[in-house]
């Protein structure tokens, strides 16, 4: 279920991507992210609490088997991954509040993850399996996006004008990069799409368009803006179904394919639901400004 695509060709990927994404942001951006917490605190409480009773709530209502029931709160425990930072720059959201809800839900990951797992693995589970998160997990998140970043921010002030002619190219080689994920993950999967659909179709699409729901809804009803509110829909819409993945069959963790077949799943979905909630919204942003 891990292959080289997903353990080292999209990691590379997200890398470069993350490098095109920091060309367009300064240090004023994240300053403005501190200076006004609000869409932050809002969408790690949606993250961290929110999400996972709700979850909960449909695995039970669906009456999945346990396996998959704890694959699935494990997927809703999992933080915002990598690949909603390009989504949110693709459909003009906040790109800085993304990079630092993702550097903040991957170290509140440390407890929240394991807590949430080891909790759902006692309710669902006959043999109550527990799981630590290991910190490597957390340091190969933060390589992933933060340091490309930085480098992408440092060109921008060191070579402004190199920065500004970058800018468009790399966004066409995200969209390029981002499409030829989608049809490798689907590849490599397809023999067994089916089986894995049957199993938890349902649960991880009705879930991910919860997510993308909550996420985007919540900050909008407390008066965010609608670029933060699209940055926190994609961070909590698109969940980090690699390191789900990782943790559900890795030998030291969970140790369970059946339990990764959620996230191998929603890794596929994910791809879908957010471009049309990116389509959507953006529809929306522009309908509503040619009516003003």
């Amino acid at each position: 279920m891990d292959s080289p695509l997903t353990t080292i060709g999209l990691p590379i990927a997200l890398g470069i991507i993350m490098l095109g994404l920091g060309l367009g942001l300064t240090v004023a951006d994240f300053r403005r992210v501190v200076q006004f917490p609000k869409p932050a605190l809002i969408a790690l409480a949606c993250q961290a609490l929110l999400l996972p009773v709700i979850c909960f709530g449909l695995v039970v209502a669906l009456d999945l088997k346990p396996e998959l029931a704890v694959g699935m709160m494990l997927l809703a425990a999992s933080p915002g991954g990598t690949t909603a930072n390009l989504y949110s720059h693709l459909f003009g959201g906040h790109v800085a509040l993304n990079v630092t809800l993702t550097a903040v839900n991957s170290v509140l990951a440390v407890v929240t993850l394991p807590v949430i797992v080891n909790l759902s693995a006692g309710h669902f589970l006959a043999d109550g399996s527990s799981i630590g998160l290991q910190f490597d997990k957390v340091l190969q998140v933060f390589a992933i996006v933060l340091v490309p970043v930085a480098i992408g921010m440092a060109v921008r002030v060191l070579r402004e004008g190199l920065a500004e002619r970058l800018a468009r190219p790399v966004k066409i080689l995200s969209v390029v990069v981002l499409v030829a994920v989608i049809a490798g993950t689907l590849l490599k999967e397809w023999d067994n799409i089916a089986d894995y659909v049957v199993a938890v179709g349902v649960a991880v699409l009705v879930f991910n368009i919860i997510s993308l729901i909550i996420g985007y809804g919540a900050p909008r009803l407390a008066g965010v803006g609608q670029r933060e509110s699209i940055a926190a829909g994609m961070e909590i819409g698109i969940h980090n179904s690699t390191l789900a993945i990782t943790v559900a069959v890795s030998p030291a963790l969970l140790n369970s394919t059946e339990m990764a077949i959620p996230a191998a799943v929603y890794g596929i979905v994910m791809f879908f639901t957010a471009a049309a909630f990116g389509y959507l919204v953006t529809r929306q942003r522009t309908t509503a400004a040619s009516s003003a």
